[in-house]
């Protein structure tokens, strides 16, 4: 890199290529120092009259002595001022470590040689460190290698103690006193060894962990020694490689050092390129040097610089001219004829003159004032250097939203005032959503291949008022998980802390013009840097705090909204800057030497040019603007700790202008400015444009930024405009500003950091095809390239904004300055890549303008293929022993067949995604490519083609290789699976016609997948025949055998060093059954039952002869694995205990699989059942021969074995059975002689219904058939006709059906290697068109451009090979322990459910009553009359709650069996004596009872005159309370006065479905009922609380029900919002009024009003409590009695408003993931997570009430095994999550089971069963029989939890007698006398059965043989000859 120079000698000028590639500064090196004795005497004491060379004459200062002089800053700033650069300090070791130990060191020295090194750098000078000069520590080794290590400890201190202040270190300075030093009994080589030892430890110490950017490291060696030691091997480290440029100490005598100037220009022989310091320079006899300086200089030079030795700078201290002209003062200048005039860098003509040197502005203007356009817009071709960092940006207000999500504060930005005032009243309140897409923008940036991103920490997410005393956990979360996603791809993180978005908590007492906002700002750094600084190494304090002083404080057009420009505006800017200096010491002492990271500010600024160039005051005023603009905040922090002297200066002069101030300055105390200088290790620049600047016009005392800073801002309209009205597109400028930083503020030392660049569009404009802004982002980068290669400006990095649209402040979202549009329209906030992100991707890639070289290197190893698969040599019988695949699996439980299984693939799975050339390539007629038969077949009228689509342009992949390639960056593919177009590598489709364009495509392709470590998996052909092979016959001409493996061996041969996985054919049973048997594809030949077998038979042997060419000339060079993909719907035979159609079953896979895989797989043949078949069809169909062609002996043998894996393509099944067919006319579907059908239950999809299970058994199948051969899945998904984004179904289709593989690979063993996701993105989907979207990225047809937009499946399926599979959550681990003690364990019924006795005893009717007595009302016609009879059956009750042994018992108490017509007057003695009965024998048995008041069974009298609609239902409830507590208060002491009475609104009185059955008011109903029922509770409370409690000591409370609801997508603002909402909906109804305020929650209040008035009413239909309501209602609890079951996946349903109702009001639709395993009950799905969830919700939201689970539990349905697997698996799960709930710190105090016996389950009747115990309803004694769950769950009642078995057996188990475990095998029901029994019970009755029915024989037989005995005692003997042959046998 070309130097150029700041101070130019004569001698240099002559030479334009010194310091070929030295970057460590513009300038040469122009050294004085070190300090003398002499000097420091002049400095500290009275001045006398010095002699002109008292610099260089006296003694150096050995060590380092406080105090410093007093005018030490001043020596040293004059010596700058004359243009010296360096400065040498002798760092004495002796001193700094007198123990010669760095753990004790002598910190007073330390401090001085700081302070000394500090005020070098604070006048401007670099230091240049020698470690050591001489005097080592007395206990220093005298040993060759101890010293040498010892020293290498003193470097490593040194390194560490001042690296922060120097950047050209020197190991030695005198070689010969260091040599001295050393035992003196050594040779000197051994001396000079030890000495380069030393040198080269300290060396590699330096750059291994020290050397900073720029950073140099050399010795200092004697002239006249260094051609000895260049050429010893022992000591050449000294002056080659262990240095950066040779260091020489010359004495030069002008007479006679001829010969050493010779030797050293000679040097290039030994060290090629040398550069050379001449550090100090000792002149002798050369009487000339006072009076011509430059002479002597330029003859030094011209005899050191030859061809390639560079002198890079000289010792200037003999030229040091130092005097004092006062006593306050002291001087030192360089002689005079050695001060000359800087030159400009591209003008070496330039003689030196005597003109002032300029100032940096002027000089950057100068040397550009003259270009031509030409000159400054020629671009140039080259590239960055190594190690440039390429990232985007955003800003927390920009883009997170969730402005109020999980406890985050509000900020400036919140305030409703300024969202009103943003364009369109745009709020940031949701903006991009990035708070819930952490994986969605991580996987975006991973695409844009991003090394950096710049984001923003909201501080009022972490610290919500703005304070550090309680951090927000969820907020820290929140960045915790980005920061960890981002670094998982490789991505830097670069945090702000603060982008404007000041807590509001904060700007309430004051904001950034409160003093005390820079501590809280401290506080809040610290805890930042002490939480993320681990993995964040870039930190930005600030981003661009002049927008917020002058927008914010100036203007007020951004938050807070301020408009004070005079004082404000600087006052905000003086505290930012104190907060800045004050964050970067906290991190430089406190974190830096543990995190190692860099700490800088973010500075933004335009480019300012004169307006008239030829008027001074002009050039001023653009000076000023950019010491305003950027010096405001530059100057203090990089140059001396204060504003800009023209900033100052300026304020100063307008002021005295005006009557009264109109500005003020704050200033900086000496304190601050040392705090503040150097307070950065990078300087960030934001730039978007220039301006063009003049004098402010006219003087005015108005206050504002421009008059203030006396200029005015003007644009050349020639400038290219954006959208923005502030951006003007000017690409040089961006060049100028940064050299004039570098000049100005960095200076070489410090990196800038270039972190935001960009332009907008606006809202009208092309939203995704934003050329202009590739335009821009082209030419800006372009002069960025130009500043770091010409000018030599130290820029590490470009931050393109934006990385998304985002909120853009008072424009709000009409600025779009995202390289990826997001649409605002949508809920799900979609990100879609812009032609801009494609074309940043492509300039990171080559790191510039430069096209890098592709190494073809072979992708990685994904995965071992074996070398050969050994096919078998016999057939597959008939059916195959695969049968053994439908008797594993077909008979099992559907619980036991879903149930998903958590585990993870083998680490080298290869996890890939599918596309095919026709489908998505488009260019169907470009550069030359071939038509093929898909092409002639789309355009050719009636088609059949949806919309008669054509793949002409399809999702034009071949113009959009970037954007696919962005796609699967962002998936983490390891593998990605396309297919080549025949036609477009071969027009004519013969290797005579190569389109060379077509390949350049492929390997474009190709070279870019391997470049991103993605492995392509290659199908040869994928359907799209070339058209003029077609023409000459197709497949059916034997000749395309030879032209397709032509057409193979020249793509191995082209493309096979990189790709690795071929595929020869795609689907062939597709091809050769809808190609020419259906003729539904091309070439639409329609013979059914001949021509699919020819063709098939080709393809077979075109795949053989394609392998082999592979096999025989590529396999050994390239490695690789060929085999095709063949496909397959799994078979389940309709009833698999019968063998026709299990045969049936295994004919439809071995006509579809084994047609291709029995020849390559097995034997080389067809298998034996397909030939039977067609061959006996054929012989029917009075045929000579076949239908099916047969194979040669030699064509079997070349068959078989020829595929290395088995690639399979499946999509879902089918239910199979025997038919029958027709016998003609032929076809191939009847031949197989089989039903197909899918199973109307099975989820319905686009194409095919899904049925997971399939695959699993698929997969086993092909394992049995085949062998154990490792299986490719290279083509699974699902069809969906939705074009939008949000794409749940096949999220669920893919979570299953990977599932399944799982468990095939995990619990099978199958040898499963790999899947591929169909598709990448939507495509052209054959006859469908484009109406049938299989792609996990959606693909806009409309658009001419075809953008890409990442769906949900896209995002899971990230999710998925992230994972390597489905590991169990953390947090579903199971948790062995104990619940507390005391835990109350408990089941549960209700009265109407359970008692029956309907009219006994004078009870009254029930609602229940009648409703189920009305038909239609129950399923089944089922009622309770009877129900499990629990009126009659107290002792049978009493004796399964015995089994359970749990400590209370949960009933209800019938309201109209005490009081008949639910009043008073009506009381039942009777009815309440089964009462008092039930509870005295549960207390007998030591059971506490439970009773529910209402279980909803309320008296029909009372619904007769309104029910709970009816305000009076409130007393009359108080008073049935009444009875109760006045009869058995004395005896029950756990009362709940409503069980669930969301239900009783919702059902009853809004939907109808429950009892009383009202759906008119659907409204209204709910919240009239809901609003009684909670005033009868809170009376009924009181009543007990006021008269009963003191007496009886008991507890009330209410029971209230909840789901928990998660987001169907929690990426989704507003499927969050109605998760949130579904469960404020259901629970929080009655929960909010009790428990928290007396009064609904706002949501609700909300929600209800706001739709009441959109229906015209005039008040919400949610009715009102009374302030004396709130308070009587709020609080009356003494515990919180919950019901929970399931969850529900909850997203947003807009309703129309005129739908009056309560799910209208909610706006919340609900589904259930397919994965969640089932129950008998359609709502109920078994989700344990969700309980520990809503549990900690509860604690959350009602500040952790006491809890009692009052029911939990699960229903099944059909036949019913005792054995219920399924209830003990939900039962252990859902208490396992109760358990962790208590270790979450959930006050939960007990856990009751639903429900002790099966009952009438209120409108589905007896049909779903959730008893522990089953009831036999057949049976007139209706037994409670315990199932298997009873025996489970009396285990953990006994255990109050859960034992680990690692502390062994434990007392409360009992081993001999375990229950059944979580999947077990199957236990048929069997029916016996009416009851379903399990095997065991049905052995022992049967056995019963037998011993009686054989005493009875045996008794039958005795009486008839006392019978006949004594009838033969009555009659003669019979005649011999009557007797019958068999009765004589």
């Amino acid at each position: 890199m070309e130097l150029t120079w700041n101070l130019v000698f004569t001698v240099f000028l002559s030479c334009s290529c010194w310091g070929l590639d030295w970057t460590l500064d513009r300038n040469v090196i122009l050294a004085a120092g070190p300090l003398t004795s002499d000097l420091l005497r002049n400095l500290s004491g009275p001045l006398g009259d010095q002699g002109s060379d008292s610099a260089a004459v006296d003694e150096d200062v050995d060590g380092c002595r406080q105090p410093l002089p007093a005018l030490l800053p001043e020596y040293f700033s004059s010596i700058y001022a004359r243009k010296v650069t360096h400065y040498k300090v002798f760092l004495s070791w002796a001193q700094l470590l007198p123990a010669a130990s760095p753990q004790n060191p002598d910190e007073e020295a330390v401090r001085c040689y700081r302070q000394l090194l500090e005020a070098v750098r604070a006048a401007r000078l670099q230091p240049l460190v020698v470690l050591h000069r001489r005097a080592r520590p007395a206990g220093a080794a005298r040993g060759r290698e101890a010293w040498a290590a010892l020293f290498a400890d003193y470097a490593a201190f040194a390194f560490h103690a001042f690296g922060d202040l120097v950047e050209i270190w020197f190991t030695f300075s005198d070689l010969e006193a260091v040599i001295a030093e050393l035992p003196q009994q050594n040779s000197r080589s051994s001396r000079l060894q030890a000495l380069a030892d030393a040198h080269r430890k300290a060396s590699d110490i330096y750059r291994g962990k020290y050397a900073s950017p720029g950073g140099k490291f050399s010795v200092v060696l004697p002239a006249t020694a260094v051609w000895e030691l260049l050429l010893e091997p022992a000591t050449s480290s000294l002056a080659k490689d262990a240095v950066d440029f040779l260091s020489l100490d010359l004495s030069y005598d002008c007479h006679s050092n001829s010969r050493l100037l010779q030797k050293l220009s000679e040097l290039p022989t030994v060290e090629p390129k040398v550069k050379v310091l001449i550090f100090s320079l000792k002149l002798q006899d050369c009487p000339s040097t006072r009076s011509n300086p430059a002479e002597l200089l330029f003859s030094l030079s011209e005899a050191i610089n030859k061809e390639q030795v560079f002198t890079i700078g000289f010792d200037v201290n003999i030229f040091l001219n130092c005097s004092s002209d006062s006593k306050k003062s002291r001087s030192c200048s360089l002689t005079d004829s050695l001060t000359l005039q800087a030159a400009e860098p591209r003008d070496f003509k330039t003689v030196a003159g005597s003109l002032p040197p300029s100032p940096a502005y002027r000089r950057v203007w100068e040397t550009f004032a003259n270009q031509s356009n030409a000159e400054r817009d020629a671009f140039l071709w080259d590239a960055f250097p190594e190690g440039f960092l390429w990232g985007v940006s955003t800003g927390a207000f920009n883009v997170e939203g969730g402005w109020a999500e999980d406890g985050r504060g509000p900020s400036v930005w919140d305030q409703p005032g300024l969202q009103k005032a943003a364009k369109g009243q745009a709020t940031p309140g949701v903006a991009s959503d990035s708070y819930h897409k952490v994986d969605s923008d991580v996987s975006l940036l991973r695409g844009l291949r991003a090394q950096v991103y710049k984001f923003s920490i909201s501080w009022s997410r972490i610290f919500p008022n703005g304070h550090g005393r309680s951090p927000n956990l969820q907020g820290v979360a929140y960045y915790n998980k980005l920061i960890n996603s981002l670094l998982d791809s490789h991505i830097e993180p670069m945090a702000t802390l603060f982008h404007w978005d000041l807590p509001q908590a904060l700007q309430d007492q004051g904001g950034w013009q409160n003093e005390s906002v820079v501590d809280a700002f401290l506080d809040y750094a610290a805890f930042c840097f002490s939480t993320f600084g681990d993995r964040v190494k870039l930190w930005v304090t600030f981003h661009e705090p002049w927008v917020m002083s002058y927008a914010g404080y100036g203007t007020g057009q951004h938050a807070p909204g301020i408009s004070d420009p005079g004082v404000a505006s600087f006052k905000v800017a003086h505290l930012v800057l104190k907060a800045h200096a004050r964050a970067w010491h906290l991190y430089n002492s406190h974190h830096r030497p543990q995190q190692q990271g860099r700490v800088g500010i973010v500075l933004n600024s335009d480019w300012a040019e004169p307006l008239s160039p030829r008027r001074p005051e002009d050039l001023s005023a653009a000076e000023r603007f950019l010491h305003f603009m950027l010096g405001w905040f530059a100057h203090p922090i990089f140059v001396d700790g204060d504003y800009p002297a023209a900033l100052r200066a300026q304020i100063q002069q307008i002021n005295k202008q005006c009557h009264s101030p109109m500005a003020q300055l704050p200033e900086f105390t000496e304190a601050e400015k040392q705090l503040l200088k150097g307070s950065a290790d990078f300087l960030g620049l934001s730039h978007y444009t220039s301006r063009l600047i003049s004098k402010a016009q006219q003087d005015t005392c108005t206050p504002s930024y421009d008059t203030i800073g006396g200029f005015s801002q003007h644009v050349d309209p020639a400038w290219p405009q954006t959208s923005s009205p502030w951006i003007r597109v000017v690409p040089w400028g961006i060049r100028r500003l940064l050299w004039f930083i570098s000049l100005e503020y960095t200076r070489g030392k410090v990196p800038i950091y270039l972190a935001g660049n960009g332009m907008p569009i606006g809202e009208s404009e092309n939203l995704l095809d934003d050329s202009l802004r590739v335009d821009y982002f082209n030419q800006y980068i372009n002069e960025v390239l130009k500043a770091v290669k010409e000018d030599s400006v130290d820029v590490r990095s470009y931050i393109a904004r934006s990385f998304i649209d985002g909120f853009e402040g008072p424009s709000g979202y009409s600025q779009r300055f995202g390289l990826h549009h997001v649409n605002f329209n949508y809920s799900s906030k979609p990100r879609t890549p812009r032609k801009s992100a494609y074309f940043f991707t492509s300039i990171i890639e080559k790191n510039g303008f430069l096209t890098k070289s592709v190494k073809r290197l072979p992708p990685p190893n994904t995965a071992n293929f074996p070398l050969k698969i050994r096919a078998f040599t016999f057939p597959s019988e008939v059916p195959s022993k695969a049968k053994v695949v439908w008797e594993k699996f077909s008979n099992q439980p559907k619980f036991e067949r879903d149930l998903f299984y958590h585990g993870t693939f083998r680490d080298d799975f290869l996890w890939g995604v599918s596309s095919s050339a026709y489908q998505i390539e488009g260019a169907w007629d470009a550069d030359g490519k071939g038509p093929s038969i898909w092409d002639n077949f789309t355009h050719t009228p009636g088609s059949n083609v949806k919309g008669n689509a054509t793949g002409d342009i399809a999702c034009d992949s071949y113009n959009q290789r970037n954007a696919d390639l962005n796609m699967l960056r962002a998936l983490k593919v390891k593998a990605y699976h396309f297919s080549i177009s025949w036609s477009r590598i071969f027009p004519t489709g013969r290797n005579t016609s190569i389109n060379g364009q077509g390949v350049d495509y492929y390997n474009s392709l190709i070279n870019s997948l391997v470049a991103s470590n993605i492995s392509p998996m290659v199908t040869l052909f994928h359907w799209d025949l070339p058209q003029a092979l077609q023409d000459i016959g197709g497949w059916e001409n034997p000749s395309l055998i030879e032209l397709f493996n032509s057409y193979a061996d020249f793509c191995f041969q082209t493309f096979g060093d990189r790709v690795k996985f071929w595929m020869t054919f795609n689907e062939p049973t597709y091809q050769a059954w809808l190609g020419y048997g259906s003729g539904d594809f091309p070439p639409s030949v329609k013979d059914p039952g001949w021509a699919p077998y020819r063709i098939g038979h080709a393809v077979i042997k075109a795949h053989a002869r394609v392998y082999h060419t592979y096999d025989e000339k590529y396999r050994q060079k390239q490695k690789g694995v060929i085999s095709l993909s063949l496909s397959a719907h799994w078979a389940e035979p309709k009833s698999p205990q019968v063998p026709r159609d299990v045969e049936a079953a295994d004919r439809m896979l071995q006509f579809s699989l084994g047609w291709f895989a029995h020849p390559i797989f097995r034997n080389g043949d067809y298998p034996d059942t397909m030939k039977w078949k067609v061959g006996n069809r054929s012989e029917l169909q009075h045929l000579a021969t076949s239908r099916l062609p047969s194979f040669t002996e030699e064509e079997k043998r070349y068959i078989r074995g020829t595929a290395d894996v088995f690639c399979l393509s499946t999509y879902s099944s089918r239910i199979v059975q025997h038919t029958t067919p027709r016998l003609n006319p032929p076809s191939y579907k009847d031949d197989q002689e089989t039903i197909e059908e899918e199973d109307p239950s099975w989820p319905v999809m686009a194409v095919n219904r899904a049925a997971p299970w399939g695959l699993r058994r698929l997969l086993n199948w092909i394992k049995e058939e085949y062998g154990d051969i490792p299986i490719y899945i290279t083509k699974n998904g699902v069809g969906l006709t939705n074009p939008e984004e949000e794409d749940t179904s096949r999220v669920f289709y893919h979570k299953t059906y990977i599932n399944e593989a799982l468990k095939a690979y995990r619990l099978d063993g199958v040898d499963l290697r790999g899947y591929a996701s169909w598709s990448l993105m939507d495509n052209f989907e054959w006859l469908n068109g484009y109406t049938v979207k299989f792609g996990m990225h959606h693909v806009d047809f409309s658009h001419s451009s075809r953008p890409r937009t990442a769906r949900a499946s896209a995002r899971y399926y990230t999710e998925v090979i992230t994972n390597n599979g489905m590991p169990r959550p953390r947090e579903d681990e199971f948790l062995y322990g104990q619940f507390p003690k005391g835990f109350i364990w408990s089941v549960a019924s209700a009265a109407y459910q359970v008692e029956g006795a309907w009219r006994a005893d004078g009870k009254g009717l029930s609602i229940w009553d009648m409703f189920s007595h009305t038909p239609l009302n129950i399923e089944n016609n089922d009622n309770g009359d009877v129900a499990c009879d629990s009126y009659h059956k107290i002792a049978e009750d009493m004796a399964a709650l015995q089994y359970l042994g749990v400590s209370h018992y949960r009933f209800s108490i019938s309201w109209p069996r005490v009081l008949p017509d639910g009043t008073t007057k009506s009381f039942s003695e009777a009815g309440l004596n089964y009462y008092v009965r039930l509870i005295d024998a549960l207390l007998a048995a030591n059971i506490q009872p439970q009773v529910t008041i209402y279980h909803w069974d309320l008296p029909q009298a009372l619904q007769d005159v309104g029910g709970w609609e009816n305000e009076t239902i409130v007393q009359h409830f108080k008073a049935y309370a009444n009875v109760l507590f006045q009869r058995l208060g004395d005896k029950v002491k756990f009362w709940i006065t409503l069980n669930e009475p969301f239900v009783i609104a919702y059902k009853g009185y809004g939907y109808g479905t429950f009892a009383p059955g009202i759906s008119v008011r659907p409204g209204t109903g709910p919240y009239v009922a809901g609003h009684n029922l909670i005033k009868a509770h809170a009376e009924a409370w009181h009543l007990y609380n006021d008269v009963y409690r003191a007496s009886q000591g008991g507890t009330i409370s209410i029971t209230i029900s909840s789901d928990w609801a998660e987001p169907r997508d929690p990426s989704n603002q507003e499927d969050v919002e109605a998760a949130r909402r579904y469960v404020q909906f259901m629970g929080g109804w009655f929960a909010h009024p009790v428990f928290k305020n007396g009064d609904y929650n706002e949501v609700m209040k909300t929600r209800v009003r706001d739709r009441s008035l959109a229906e015209g009413l005039n008040k919400s239909r949610l009715p009102e409590f009374t302030e004396t309501e709130k308070r009587r209602i709020n609080g009356t609890y003494d515990f919180f009695g919950f019901n929970h079951y399931t969850t529900v996946l909850a997203y947003n349903l807009d309703y129309d408003s005129g739908i009056s109702s309560f799910d209208a009001d909610r706006g919340v639709a609900s589904i259930a993931d397919p994965s969640w395993p089932d129950s008998g009950s359609s709502w109920l799905k078994m989700t344990p997570f969700g309980f520990r969830r809503i549990l900690n919700w509860l604690k959350e939201e009602y500040n952790n009430p006491p809890i009692y689970v009052t029911e939990n539990g699960v229903s099944q349905r059909g036949d019913v095994s005792l054995n219920d697997t399924a209830r003990i698996y939900y039962l252990r799960s859902y208490i396992n999550e109760a358990l962790k709930a208590v270790q979450d710190k959930v006050d939960l105090r007990g856990y009751t089971v639903w429900s002790m016996t099966d009952n009438l389950e209120w409108a589905s009747g007896f049909s779903e069963r959730f008893g522990l115990h089953f009831v036999n309803y057949t049976d007139p004694s209706l037994p409670r029989i315990p199932k298997a769950s009873a025996k489970f769950y009396a285990s953990v009642t006994r255990c109050n939890g859960f034992p680990d078995p690692a502390a062994g057996p434990h007392p409360c188990l009992q081993p001999q007698d375990a229950g059944p475990t979580i999947s077990p095998s199957r236990e048929e029901a069997v029916q016996f006398l009416g009851l379903a029994l399990g095997a065991a019970e049905a052995q022992t009755a049967l056995y019963t059965l037998f011993s009686l029915v054989l005493l009875g024989v045996c008794g039958v037989a005795l009486l008839l043989y006392k019978h006949c005995k004594s009838s033969r005692q009555g009659r003669p003997p019979p005649d011999p000859r009557e007797l019958s042959p068999i009765s004589s046998f």
